[in-house]
């Protein structure tokens, strides 16, 4: 069984102490791909040396919505561009994380900005011919809004925690939807219910490494060695055997991340 964690943050500082060890022995432990996104310039950099360092680990380059706050605008512009000359690396498969988070941005000065860079990003990727992956925190509509705005974008919606009805609307755009550890959790009924409503081959499995720990290891740093956790869960919601599940969710990935 060959599981592929579509997104996973190891330039954290939690794995400072051994993050060689733990991207070396994935693939001995099943995880034969990873794809390791950025969040602004200097992650992104991290991200794009991971995958030169491991042939399992692709990169994608992106500024996160929370990343962008208190940095200037002309220092954003001049990151964008950075992250762009990054994204013609061979391994960096595409434009992410980038989205919007609304959950501690109230002002409507910042959403707006947020909203700009997020349009800027999928342009961005639109000229590169680059899927993106979103992030959306609490920022539903607008987010839904946007992506109305780029139909010739892949996109997949990351962490997704949405209503099986939003599901919907995603999916009539031709999004892709990616699920963590979070649907492990008791109170996770929202999430068991868009999974039951969101056909196998549009469904993408993910960490959000170190966050996110699904059960039993909630509270503890995530890695890609847990996301079979999220597999066995949609196997158990879609009535199918995990390793049907681990082969259709690799292919997925591979298929919208452009990975032979």
């Amino acid at each position: 069984m060959i599981l592929f964690d579509t997104h996973a943050h190891y330039d954290d500082e939690r794995f400072d102490a051994d993050r060689d060890a733990v991207l070396s022995s994935l693939p001995e432990h099943g995880v034969g791909l990873v794809l390791n996104p950025g969040c602004d310039p200097e992650t992104s950099c991290r991200a794009v040396s991971y995958a030169e360092t491991y042939d399992h680990v692709y990169a994608a380059v992106g500024y996160h919505p929370e990343n962008i706050e208190g940095i200037s605008d002309e220092a954003v512009e001049a990151g964008l561009k950075e992250i762009e000359v990054l994204a013609a690396h061979p391994k960096v498969r595409a434009i992410g994380e980038i989205g919007l988070d609304y959950y501690w941005c109230k002002e409507p000065a910042e959403r707006k900005r947020q909203q700009e860079v997020f349009r800027a990003q999928m342009r961005m990727a639109g000229r590169l011919g680059l899927p993106v992956i979103i992030h959306d925190r609490e920022a539903h509509l607008d987010c839904l809004t946007i992506a109305e705005q780029y139909p010739n974008v892949p996109k997949v919606f990351h962490c997704y925690s949405g209503s099986a009805e939003f599901a919907k609307q995603l999916l009539a755009l031709d999004c892709m939807l990616s699920f963590t550890g979070v649907v492990t959790f008791k109170n996770a009924k929202k999430a068991l219910e868009a999974i039951r409503l969101i056909p196998i081959e549009r469904l993408m499995i993910e960490t959000d490494s170190p966050y996110m720990a699904p059960e039993p290891y909630r509270g503890k740093r995530n890695s890609s060695l847990y996301v079979h956790r999220v597999a066995e869960v949609i196997a158990e919601v879609k009535g199918l055997p995990v390793e049907e599940v681990a082969r259709i969710t690799t292919e997925n990935g591979k298929k919208f991340f452009n990975i032979p």
